[in-house]
């Protein structure tokens, strides 16, 4: 792995992959040589060399950002054509984390595309120490709401990420799908792709987004395509028999 380097809360590294930042087509930034910003603990961000990003779309917008940790960036207005992305592009002309001086920090929602080498990447860059392992299973697993059995699996997959309690993706065949109502809620994660979400009514009670599914994931989680997995917070899951202890987490 790349060299981490940290200045105080401030976590510096090497990134080892060529990133592409895109709006309407055109190339806004392109290097193999990223600086990964743990600017949150959960994933990094990504700084171009300024000599990597195409300064002639960027326009000064007269404000400036102040963090406690990396120091004051100058905010640039990037312009494609007649399509101007307001303070998009923070540059850090000096710091006190000297790894990011003369870098330039382009908001990820402010770009139409991002890519890590030639693959498409979406919501946020991709943590490195964050896998994510998908293997099938022959435990027996069994899903209670209110006391009444909702899925039943011997045939479940097991989704083991970095940081979160095991994920069991069960076949929509083994699942009580006459309980579940599609929901209007979409989330998006870079490991997995986009997820769509059910209610689930169990004696007149419905349970509001706790089953997830993902018709088109990603490449590397293409083997939950079309299982469904239930909040391991908030129903009761028995493996093998033995009732799992409700992990405590921010889904909780």
């Amino acid at each position: 792995m790349a060299e981490t380097k940290k200045r105080g809360r401030v976590r510096v590294e090497n990134g080892q992959k060529r990133v592409r930042a895109v709006i309407g087509g055109k190339t806004v930034a392109q290097s193999d040589n990223v600086k990964m910003v743990w600017e949150k603990p959960y994933y990094p961000t990504y700084y171009f060399p300024a000599a990597d990003v195409d300064t002639s779309l960027l326009a000064p917008s007269g404000e400036t950002h102040r963090s406690p940790s990396r120091g004051t960036s100058d905010l640039y207005n990037v312009k494609v054509g007649d399509d101007d992305r307001a303070n998009a592009a923070a540059w850090f002309k000096e710091s006190p984390v000297g790894e990011i001086v003369d870098h330039i920090r382009l908001d990820w929602a402010a770009m139409d595309n991002w890519y890590e080498e030639e693959e498409e990447v979406y919501v946020h860059a991709r943590d490195p120490y964050s896998r994510i392992d998908i293997l099938p299973s022959s435990r027996h697993i069994r899903v209670e709401i209110d006391g009444v059995t909702v899925a039943e699996s011997r045939q479940p997959r097991l989704l083991f990420e970095t940081g979160l309690p095991t994920r069991y993706y069960l076949p929509k065949g083994d699942v009580d799908m006459a309980l579940l109502a599609d929901s209007d809620l979409v989330t998006s994660c870079p490991y997995k792709g986009d997820a769509s979400y059910y209610n689930v009514t169990v004696d007149g009670t419905t349970h509001e987004d706790i089953v997830w599914w993902y018709r088109n994931p990603v490449e590397e989680s293409s083997r939950i395509a079309g299982y469904v997995s239930f909040y391991n917070e908030k129903v009761d899951i028995y493996v093998d028999g033995e009732l799992e202890a409700k992990p405590k987490t921010v889904f909780a």
